[in-house]
């Protein structure tokens, strides 16, 4: 992650990275680069009562109004269960939650962002889903957060190797 490349992510075109993650509103360029439409399910919902009520969360939110309370317990987590296009829907959230929690570490969200990033590896089924403008912009927000976060990733607040995994991951697949 060499801070002075010139980057291609969507909105950054030109610009090192550097300069341009600073200035980036990473919250409202993830609303334009997944704009995408909400699934009508997010889970096979006939499957069970569990598939059930986390298809029902998941439904009754959408990118702007979902919080901590639907996605913050990682033993309850509705977004296991979702589809690609469910978690695609809901990337923007995710970086949202990530932001406003990243400096409290009782309540954060980076963990359980890097581990739907992560999920089974190499070309799992999201990032598979997703246009390589919108894999360098997820690569490119967690260069962001390594940068901006180096300190609390150094002193193990947050795992650098989960942090650097999810970024191997998705520049790997730009």
């Amino acid at each position: 992650m060499d801070k002075h490349t010139k980057t291609t992510a969507p909105g950054l075109e030109g610009i090192s990275r550097y300069e341009s993650f600073a200035a980036v509103d990473w919250k409202q360029q993830a609303k334009l680069v997944f704009n995408v439409p909400k699934p009508l399910h997010f889970s096979d919902y006939q499957h069970c009562c569990e598939c059930a009520k986390h298809d029902q969360t998941l439904s009754a939110s959408d990118v702007d109004s979902i919080g901590l309370e639907q996605l913050g317990n990682p033993g309850w987590d509705p977004l296991c269960f979702s589809s690609a296009a469910g978690l695609m829907y809901y990337l923007p959230a995710l970086i949202r939650l990530t932001l406003d929690t990243i400096d409290n570490p009782r309540e954060t969200y980076l963990d359980q962002m890097l581990f739907h990033l992560i999920r089974d590896g190499v070309g799992n089924m999201l990032v598979s889903e997703c246009s390589k403008a919108q894999r360098e912009f997820v690569a490119g927000f967690l260069e962001y957060v390594v940068e901006s976060h180096a300190s609390q990733i150094e002193a193990g607040v947050y795992s650098a190797d989960d942090v650097l995994r999810a970024h191997e991951i998705w520049s790997a697949a730009s």
